[in-house]
């Protein structure tokens, strides 16, 4: 737990903490990116200005914001601010924050209670923190990179407003990396620094986004830079790619981008699209998704998608399947795209599904009908004179006799409709 005294910058002792905390915004004007809820006129800024906050959860990826807007609002509501992360708090450390809060709240003092990773509190601790929401002895700001309709208990989202923060864009980036190189009290100002164009370009693209990355890579890359004869650190892009060494993905295998990835990768494949798909398969794969995962959808989306219009699609999915468990990563990749573009560019159908469906529907909607005799085996005597089996046609004799094979309370049902690419299996 931490409680937020006098920061670094304001007591002028900040060189020693790291650029982006140095760099961190301490107003709204200062504040970059998330205009659609803190911009001019937007609902949570006019809060904000006329000190009527209520307890808020603040959904984004990492690096938007959401800690810096925390500290802004309990700077600007003249309230004190004690951070916790759910990470490593418990129960005690909720309820010593809350006697702390209920003694401030005595002499008048308000608390902005910030939770960092709110997801990860269970239903218990979530449930913890609750009363004191109700009678505002703290005003709760929880912060979480996952969608909280699936990780807040409904009890505390109630009594929250929610606040999407988006991921910065490369202008919002752009700006926050020449802030920091100008600013001569926080940033690199006093620093004799060149960042070559094409290594902010690059600095910008790595970062994704993710202004604490952006912040934390130029740092690094200035103190990595070689000093020319002036003695000016030139960061180049060659040097910005060796500080960061990985760019900064916004991928987390268990959460949101998870679902959501995946679901833009097999709705590229339903539509067609080779390129988005394979796209999208490259970023599950850069990420760290498993890619047996991404085998098992594959194989589902042949029957599902491609269907009887293309079923060998199944067997380039199953063959896939295979290849990767044998082949392992990062070869396997091969296998995966393989079956990504095929089934993409293949002719699609639903009737499996469809037909299933249906089928499914009568099921749960009507009585489990009695076999038809004629359908049923008839291994004893007793079972022929009941009609097992009487009248069966024996279809290889003759494929032009039909006869029902549905109960007879079904037997004008139709459940199978071809798409219009299904295959002809006679043909």
């Amino acid at each position: 737990m931490m409680d937020a005294g006098p920061s670094l910058f304001e007591s002028g002792s900040g060189t020693a903490a790291p650029l982006a905390a140095r760099m961190r915004p301490r107003t709204l004007d200062e504040f970059v990116g998330q205009t659609h809820i803190v911009g001019e006129g937007h609902a949570l800024r006019r809060a904000i200005q006329k000190d009527n906050v209520p307890s808020l959860i603040l959904w984004g990826p990492p690096g938007t914001g959401k800690t810096t807007l925390a500290e802004i609002i309990a700077r600007m509501t003249g309230a004190h601010f004690t951070a916790i992360s759910a990470v490593s708090a418990g129960v005690a450390d909720l309820r010593k924050v809350v006697a702390e809060a209920q003694h401030r709240r005595a002499l008048g003092k308000r608390t902005v209670l910030f939770i960092d990773e709110i997801h990860r509190f269970n239903k218990g601790q979530q449930d913890a923190v609750l009363p004191w929401v109700e009678n505002g002895t703290v005003t709760l700001i929880g912060a979480t990179t996952e969608n909280p309709s699936f990780e807040v208990n409904s009890a505390l989202l109630s009594r929250s407003r929610v606040f999407v923060l988006k991921s910065l864009t490369d202008d919002d980036i752009g700006a926050i990396v020449d802030r920091a190189l100008s600013d001569t009290d926080r940033g690199l100002g006093n620093v004799n620094v060149r960042l070559e164009p094409d290594a902010r370009e690059a600095l910008v693209g790595l970062s994704n986004g993710d202004a604490r990355s952006a912040l934390g890579t130029l740092e690094f890359a200035v103190s990595a830079a070689p000093e020319d004869a002036d003695g000016t650190h030139v960061v180049t892009k060659e040097v910005v790619a060796d500080a960061m060494q990985r760019r900064a993905v916004s991928y987390d295998k268990g959460g949101d981008q998870h679902y959501d990835v995946i679901s833009a990768f097999i709705k590229s494949i339903r539509a067609g699209d080779p390129d988005a798909a394979i796209y999208w398969l490259a970023r599950m794969l850069d990420g760290g998704e498993d890619p047996l995962f991404i085998a098992r959808r594959l194989v589902i989306l042949a029957s599902e998608d491609v269907g009887l219009a293309d079923s060998r699609g199944i067997s380039v999915a199953m063959a896939a399947q295979q290849a990767v468990h044998f082949v392992g990563m990062p070869e396997g990749f091969y296998p995966l795209a393989h079956a990504t573009l095929y089934l993409a560019r293949a002719p699609k159908s639903n009737s499996v599904g469809r037909a299933y469906g249906a089928a499914m529907r009568d099921v749960e909607q009507t009585r489990n009908e009695p076999v038809p005799l004629h359908l049923r085996n008839a291994p004893t005597g007793l079972m022929k004179e009941l009609g097992y089996g009487k009248d069966y046609h024996y279809a290889h004799d003759d494929y032009a006799v039909k006869q029902t094979n549905l109960p007879e309370n079904l037997s004008t049902r139709k459940y199978y409709a071809p798409g219009p690419h299904d295959e002809n299996p006679t043909s």
